[in-house]
């Protein structure tokens, strides 16, 4: 059965969106070449790439729903569904794996009560295998909103996703300050990351 039209969002939410849009859209000679920070926007309004982002970025860049979902469903960086607060990922390919990255993964999907790509009842964490990240020496690895937490175990791994659960800081092993994924897709957008500790 085909789909109706996307929905719109309110009005107060698509002024502010296209006035970020706009400024996105200003940084490129062509105003396609803004499709992927302008997908980071509307996914950090929803928490995920929803048809009324979809057909938003269409409306403002000219292009057709069509190439924008072509582009949306190629990168794993957009989520199509609902998901946490935090994006919890192992890292099982093939020496993380042999170094635990197997067992942590599985660890946690019975620590959280969640398969892959399964979010906790709270909203605040998705579990998911994820492939290489290019930091084999520091295996296994498990990231956080594209964040590193190097040479975990299974019980550091299940401390790390109760101090997210139950709203604790946490410090990645190195690179940014943790936040949502929310405020994670909004930097990925190209807007500034004002938090403590970010590079300017």
């Amino acid at each position: 059965m085909p789909e109706l039209p996307a929905p719109d969002y309110p009005q107060d939410v698509r002024d502010r969106l296209e006035t970020d849009a706009r400024e996105i859209i200003a940084r490129y000679p062509d105003s396609r070449s803004a499709l992927l920070p302008m997908l980071h926007l509307v996914q950090s309004e929803e928490g995920h790439v929803t048809r009324t982002g979809m057909r938003f970025c269409a409306e403002m860049l000219d292009l057709t729903t069509a190439e924008v979902t072509a582009v949306a469903t190629f990168y794993t960086m957009y989520r199509r569904r609902p998901s946490g607060d935090y994006q919890v990922g192992v890292c099982t390919n093939t020496l993380c794996a042999v170094m635990g990255g197997d067992a942590i993964f599985e660890d946690l999907q019975q620590h959280l009560g969640v398969g892959n790509n399964g979010t906790t009842p709270d909203g605040k964490v998705t579990l998911e295998h994820i492939e290489c990240n290019a930091a084999c020496d520091f295996a296994p690895v498990v990231m956080v909103n594209w964040e590193f937490f190097d040479n975990m175990t299974p019980a550091a791994a299940r401390q790390l996703v109760d101090d997210l659960i139950e709203g604790r800081p946490v410090t990645p092993t190195r690179g940014a300050p943790l936040c949502t994924f929310k405020e994670t897709a909004r930097i990925l957008a190209g807007f500034p990351d004002e938090r403590p500790g970010a590079v300017e």
